[in-house]
């Protein structure tokens, strides 16, 4: 009577855990990186923290950063143990297997798990632009979200090649350097005199469109003192690579101080300005060009431009 085969053992049929291997590698490898990102590499990635706007804009991409990293580290994870493990030995030209069937679990796992990471960054970035940011990016003349308070007004023109700044409460003077206390929430009103253009001010995260004959609103709260860069990020016209400038965050006494010092010195010229509105007509202010210049205040409402500009468009 033949001897009826023995049956192979569990343990050895089973192989070995493929995916336990690559879960753990996975594992491994991800905590140390989410922990670099969020507390190394987070804190020093743009635009900063300089104001509640800059840090919030900080905040998402840390979010999103954390959140890649996994995913992107489980991709190369999958791929490396793949070559590793299961590569094609030199020689062998047979098919490898083919669809695997009954694999209704993993879809719906995937489905599942895809549908909710998706409804939850649609939910994070629609609090992160309304809550937080407001009308941080300059979201027309009526945000949906204002901040309480009473914030301090400056106005934004957009002029070919420069920025100028209106402050209605320190008597509707216009400086060409964006100068802001420290702990007070701001609120933009961007316009233009001539073209489209983008207010920029990078160490604040706010960037809001320059247009013609409308007021852009956009609100922040400086957290720090500091040095400020304004550009223009929308293409102008032939001296757009030119058109910035500069300002600062200063302490709520020494801003106060420089506004006083700096309306009694632009009295003269603030007197001739058009008066305070929300938007302006270039044909309003045409014959005050030159004279712009000459106070400091060189902008091309009125097609004069200074000699700054070594050709003239």
């Amino acid at each position: 009577m033949a001897a009826e085969p023995q049956a192979a053992s569990p343990t050895a049929a089973a192989g070995p855990r493929h995916g336990l291997r690559i879960a753990a590698i996975w594992l491994v490898l991800s905590v140390p990186a989410v922990l670099v990102i969020w507390f190394v590499w987070g804190p020093h990635l743009p635009p900063g923290d300089m104001s509640n706007t800059a840090a919030s804009q900080q905040f998402d991409i840390k979010v999103m950063a954390v959140l890649a990293a996994p995913v992107l580290l489980g991709v190369l994870t999958y791929f490396g143990y793949a070559l590793a493990m299961w590569r094609q030995p030199d020689g062998d030209e047979e098919d490898g297997p083919g669809p695997l069937p009954g694999a209704a679990r993993v879809q719906v796992t995937w489905i599942v798990a895809t549908t909710v990471v998706v409804l939850g960054l649609f939910a994070f970035g629609t609090y992160q632009l309304i809550a937080p940011a407001g009308a941080g990016a300059g979201e027309g003349p009526a945000p949906v979200w204002k901040p309480g308070g009473a914030p301090l007004q400056i106005q934004v023109i957009g002029q070919q090649w420069r920025f100028t700044y209106r402050y209605p409460q320190y008597g509707g003077m216009e400086t060409t350097q964006l100068v802001l206390p420290v702990g007070q929430t701001v609120e933009f009103h961007v316009t233009s005199l001539d073209v489209i253009h983008s207010f920029w001010a990078y160490q604040l995260g706010v960037k809001a469109d320059a247009n013609p004959g409308v007021d852009n609103v956009a609100y922040t709260t400086p957290q720090h003192t500091g040095a400020l860069t304004v550009r223009c990020a929308e293409l102008c016209g032939l001296w757009h690579g030119a058109m910035y400038n500069g300002g600062a965050v200063l302490p709520v006494g020494a801003f106060r101080s420089w506004a006083a010092r700096t309306e009694t010195a632009l009295a003269k010229v603030t007197r001739i300005l058009p008066p305070y509105a929300l938007t302006y007509s270039p044909s309003e202010i045409k014959g005050l060009a030159k004279f712009y210049y000459q106070a400091g205040l060189p902008g091309a409402g009125a097609a004069y431009y200074g000699p700054q500009y070594p050709a003239q468009p």
